[in-house]
């Protein structure tokens, strides 16, 4: 007679505790106050040792000699069987390098022989007894081992879905010749590592103490050894983790008319659900009750003596579940004041109102101040806000509201011991809002007429159309208004004074009232100026007068550029010159009148003598005298510089028509001179400079 499985399942508050678990569950009854409640129930395991049929029983094949056999066995127990293999009812030594038993139940026999042939049976025991498998027969044929084969994967990996901490085994099985060399990686390229990596027999990957960052696709090639020939196969491997919780709910104590918050934060793999009972019934959302964040913040507000008890958080997925509790005692204390009296709300503005009310009609000497609740109309109580007043103030203004909008009020006055019951709820709304001010421009038409232009607004409230003016600054009234639908954005103001300026107003209007108006000032007599100035032309006399402009224009530029070639010839020569000068200038005051075929002779003389001066002394070893030279050369008289303080020279000389300045010299005989010279010039004084600048003066 087979065994049999019992099969108890458990619920606990809504939930199943374990397979085949007892909870034992203390009743708070039982529990005086100052007792606590365990988080996590007892649990007592207890099961009726069994096994099951096998629900796969390995299969006869005939395989190659060198080839790769495998058979499989597969069967059900508590506790979990066993698996052992024989050969003709022997026991098969699995530690042989070619036979591998994979953890499910399976045999690998590589690189088979003629002596691996035989009848195979599976073996599954447990506490429950022990059965066989049918049995398969292994049968090994022929070998062809000099016959190319491509490779070929006989067994790929399967789909696993497990849990943290278990072993994962990816098989495969790999064929042909010569054999091929199997390897494992990842389909989004990170590595496998090695920290708990192992390879069975011939390529089967078993990852041992799985995590969640072991979830992935994993990819088995079969390599032709030498080449890039492959075959691959993938499976998927998902890794999961049980619910556990990050935060757990704390039990608390709040007042009567007070808020309390439950947090419960869980996390696993796939992400758990959260569900919130209320002693032992699942809580359901109300209007003081909300659940937010995914049911992991449970927000009681308004609480009263029916809120306290125990409420629990249980976080479930796939892979398991988990539970805490925690405690809400509601704090009630007699003397309490009453709820605050006589509330009205009444609208001040768009963005603002205005809330009154009363103190309450007993017991307010213990009262510390009272709390304004504020939420819109069609927003859910967990939207609400709260604004503090101090106790002896009974009114508020609420700024920053929206528009046309519905709010509701209600108050509560706090003592130390907690707060009253909510007073009446009131419910107003804010004004409409009148349009923003449009941008305005004027453009001139004409002399008589403008256009004004304009764009509306978009940061207040909607526009029903725009109301145009315009007046003479000098008028008190305007004309207009005129009404313009929404949809125009322009209007032409014909039929003006052109000698005198325009006031133009624009202002967007609404349901609520008018908007802010924009002004803008015009004035037409610039176009009248403009126009009166536009004369016809006298194309002749524009003729002769551009004629005589550019015949002057020209004779301008011909100064111009004759200036700026002086300039340049004077600082490029007169440099060098003038210092040269300032050094001989004393030496070649003047000469006799003389043919010009003995010009260039004594100016030749003059000049290798004051060179002969510089570089070399006379025959007799002496230098010329300075004295000497002055006097067979006297200066000729010239008209004194007026930025020169003083002369080296004396002015008061005669010259007679017959001597020759030094001035007449041509070119060329200074240029022999400067040509000849090779050694640097001295600095001068401020007399030489001077002495030059008059002498150049007579050019």
């Amino acid at each position: 007679m087979d065994s049999f499985v019992i099969s108890i399942t458990f619920i606990l508050f809504g939930s199943n505790v374990s397979r085949l678990s007892l909870l034992i569950v203390i009743p708070s009854a039982l529990l005086s106050t100052g007792d606590c409640v365990p988080s996590h129930p007892f649990i007592f395991s207890f099961f009726s040792p069994a096994m099951s049929d096998f629900h796969i029983h390995p299969q006869s094949a005939v395989v190659e000699e060198g080839g790769v056999a495998r058979f499989q066995c597969q069967i059900h127990g508590l506790p979990e069987p066993v698996i052992t293999w024989q050969k003709n009812h022997l026991s098969i030594n699995t530690d042989h390098d070619r036979y591998t038993l994979l953890p499910k139940g399976v045999l690998q026999i590589t690189g088979l022989r003629a002596e691996d042939a035989g009848i195979f049976h599976c073996l599954a025991t447990n506490t429950a007894g022990v059965k066989l498998s049918r049995g398969a027969r292994l049968t090994v044929s022929g070998s062809h081992s000099a016959v190319y084969k491509d490779p070929m994967i006989l067994v790929g990996p399967e789909n696993l879905t497990l849990t943290v901490h278990q072993t994962a085994v990816l098989e495969c099985i790999a064929t042909g010749n010569p054999r091929p060399i199997v390897s494992w990686s990842r389909l989004d390229g990170r590595p496998i590592g090695v920290e708990g990596i192992q390879v069975l027999g011939t390529g089967n990957l078993m990852i041992s103490d799985l995590t969640v960052q072991h979830s992935g696709i994993y990819v088995c090639a079969a390599n032709k050894p030498g080449t890039r020939v492959r075959r691959t196969a993938q499976g998927r491997l998902v890794v999961q983790a049980p619910a556990e919780f990050v935060q757990h709910p704390q039990s608390i104590s709040r007042p009567v008319g007070t808020t309390a918050i439950f947090t419960c934060l869980a996390q696993g793999e796939p992400p758990p659900q959260i569900t919130w009972l209320k002693n032992g019934q699942i809580l359901e959302a109300t209007e003081h009750i909300k659940l937010k964040n995914n049911n992991s913040t449970l927000t009681i507000s308004s609480i009263n003596q029916a809120d306290e008890a125990i409420y629990q958080c249980i976080a479930e997925n796939s892979a398991g579940s988990t539970q805490a509790s925690a405690r809400l005692t509601v704090l009630w204390a007699d003397g309490l004041p009453g709820p605050p009296q006589k509330v009205k709300a009444a609208t001040v503005s768009a963005t603002t109102i205005q809330v009154l009310w009363s103190e309450p009609l007993q017991n307010t000497k213990e009262i510390i101040g009272y709390v304004l609740h504020i939420r819109k109309a069609a927003d859910p109580v967990e939207m609400e806000y709260q604004e503090a007043v101090s106790k002896n103030t009974f009114q508020q203004l609420v700024t920053d509201l929206e528009p046309s909008t519905s709010y509701s009020f209600y108050i509560k006055a706090y003592t130390s011991r907690g707060a009253s019951k909510a007073s009446d709820v009131v419910v107003v709304s804010t004004l409409g809002e009148v349009p923003a001010v449009p941008s305005l421009f004027i453009k001139v038409l004409n002399s008589t007429a403008v256009q004004a232009m304009w764009e509306p607004s978009i940061k207040l409230g909607q526009h029903q159309g725009f109301k145009l003016y315009y007046r003479k600054v000098h008028l008190p009234h305007f004309t207009g208004p005129l009404l313009l639908p929404s949809n125009v954005t322009s209007y032409n103001i014909s039929q003006l004074d052109p000698s005198v300026v325009y006031e133009v107003k624009l202002l967007a209007y609404n349901q609520h009232g008018d908007g802010n108006a924009t002004v803008r000032f015009v004035s037409l007599r610039e176009t009248v100026e403009r126009t009166g100035l536009s004369q016809p032309c006298n194309c002749m006399k524009d003729e002769q007068t551009n004629k005589t402009s550019a015949t002057g224009i020209i004779i301008g530029i011909h100064i111009g550029v004759t200036c700026i070639i002086f300039c340049v010839l004077f600082l490029m020569f007169g440099y060098r010159g003038r210092l040269l000068m300032c050094k001989n200038v004393q030496e070649q005051l003047s000469t006799p009148q003389i043919p010009r075929s003995q010009r260039n002779a004594a100016a030749l003389a003059l000049n290798g003598s004051a060179q002969r001066e510089r570089e070399d002394p006379d025959a007799n070893g002496k230098q010329l005298d300075m004295n000497e030279l002055e006097r067979l050369f006297p200066a000729p008289p010239s008209p004194p510089d007026p930025h020169c303080k003083e002369s080296v020279l004396d002015h008061s000389l005669p010259t007679s028509h017959d001597e020759t300045q030094i001035s007449t010299l041509p070119p060329d005989e200074f240029s022999i001179v400067e040509e000849q010279g090779d050694t640097p010039f001295p600095s001068l004084s401020s007399g030489d400079a001077c002495s030059a600048s008059a002498k150049e003066n007579q050019l």
